[in-house]
């Protein structure tokens, strides 16, 4: 079996669509939550949402591209691409036959479902764009990644809503890990801020009505009223440790553990009693081969949704106690939640989070719930030294799905 490393990374994010800006927001606790300017939501309630802001679509688009794609596709594009470059990878060098893209989105080209669905029912089925299906399916954004590496290995589009980027990630990592890839790009892409998007998430009563966008999205906060749509797309270059040492490559990180599985509880809700994610957690450890006082930091789902938090908090608390050198919080409070990318941008998180030496806080979150027995770093981020973290994703069905990272070390 092999080991299984990060050697690159590219987001584009309501608080960055770089590295650096990416990190420096995480580590300012820079909120990129505001008043929604890409659509007129006034009649749904719904006020504020995580956009993208100055989607850098020069940079490896042209205006073509925005006709033939949908923006799903192009921000996941733009983060595999960010990624690679990263990476260092050499794309004439590598074995395209065992370099594959597991791209996963939880919804895919709603924009454009829902433009298309709008003319055929105004202008009749004959003008619905020729383009419609290829830009609107999940795959897609996958299907693009490969078209423009030229990676001829695994290419796979997961959809577990909100779990659909970690467990991308986790299926990567599994199939690196038994010598199916050498290389793959993982991670989730989303682009749901649409009238369509934002109507149908309020009226399941799922969304923040608070004006207020340093308010709004305060995850495990006893306040919290629903989560704050967001958009953007999180993406690893995933490697054997074996591939990425015979190249030279900066090894960033790595993936050592992943638990999947599901609730069977409700369509929207999950299981009151955690137990699910619990399992999850606890799978993620056990494939790592660690204890759960191993741990020093969870990246959590922390939508600022009622059930959720109620679910992982408990959930964390069956699996690690009451134990105060596990940190916790949710870095939505910055981004808004981004459905099927969520998990990428958070995995990304946690990465910088290892890498610094440094939990990022949860912001606008003040008090707990009295029954949250769980240490969660509110506002500021703070200095933390530790050695693993786990990132969560929990999705509408059930879908649970967890990753264990490890700060970078030859040592196993």
């Amino acid at each position: 079996m092999n080991r299984v490393v990060i050697t690159g990374y590219g987001v584009t994010s309501p608080i960055g669509n770089d590295a650096n800006e990416f990190w420096e927001s995480l580590h300012t606790g820079k909120v990129g939550i505001g008043s929604i300017t890409k659509i007129d939501a006034s009649e749904t309630g719904i006020s504020v949402a995580g956009e993208v802001k100055d989607f850098p679509f020069d940079k490896y688009f042209v205006k073509k591209d925005a006709k033939r794609m949908d923006l799903f596709s192009l921000y996941g594009i733009y983060a595999a691409l960010e990624a690679v470059n990263m990476s260092g990878l050499d794309l004439e060098k590598i074995n395209h036959d065992r370099f594959g893209v597991i791209v996963g989105s939880g919804i895919g080209g709603l924009q454009t479902i829902q433009d298309q669905v709008t003319r055929m029912n105004d202008r009749g089925p004959q003008r619905v764009a020729p383009l419609f299906i290829p830009m609107s399916i999940v795959n897609m954004a996958a299907g693009n990644i490969a078209l423009r590496l030229g990676a001829k290995g695994i290419c796979t589009a997961i959809v577990t809503a909100c779990a659909s980027a970690t467990n991308s990630i986790g299926e990567a990592y599994r199939n690196i890990k038994f010598g199916y890839s050498d290389v793959i790009v993982a991670g989730g892409t989303e682009a749901s801020i649409t009238k369509i998007g934002i109507a149908g998430f309020a009226s399941l009563t799922a969304l923040s009505d608070s004006t207020n966008p340093l308010h709004a999205s305060i995850p495990f906060d006893k306040e919290r009223n629903g989560f704050v749509m967001g958009e953007g797309a999180g993406v690893f270059v995933l490697e054997s440790l074996e591939h990425a040492q015979a190249r030279g490559a900066n090894i960033l990180g790595e993936v050592v553990g992943y638990g999947s599985n599901c609730d069977a509880y409700h369509m929207t809700s999950p299981i009151p009693d955690g137990s699910g994610a619990a399992k999850a957690m606890q799978l993620a450890l056990d494939e790592a081969g660690l204890q759960p006082s191993d741990i020093g930091y969870i990246n959590a789902h922390g939508t600022s949704t009622q059930a959720n938090e109620k679910g992982e908090s408990k959930a964390i608390e069956t699996v690690f106690g009451q134990d105060e050198n596990v940190l916790v919080s949710s870095t939505k409070s910055l981004t808004g939640h981004l459905l099927g990318a969520a998990g990428g941008i958070e995995a990304i998180a946690t990465l910088n989070a290892l890498q610094h030496q440094f939990v990022p806080g949860t912001a606008g979150t003040k008090e707990l719930d009295d029954d949250m027995n769980i240490h969660v770093v509110k506002g500021e981020g703070v200095d933390h030294k530790f050695d693993y973290a786990i990132s969560n994703s929990l999705g509408f069905g059930g879908h649970n799905a967890v990753i264990c990272l490890k700060k970078w070390s030859e040592e196993v």
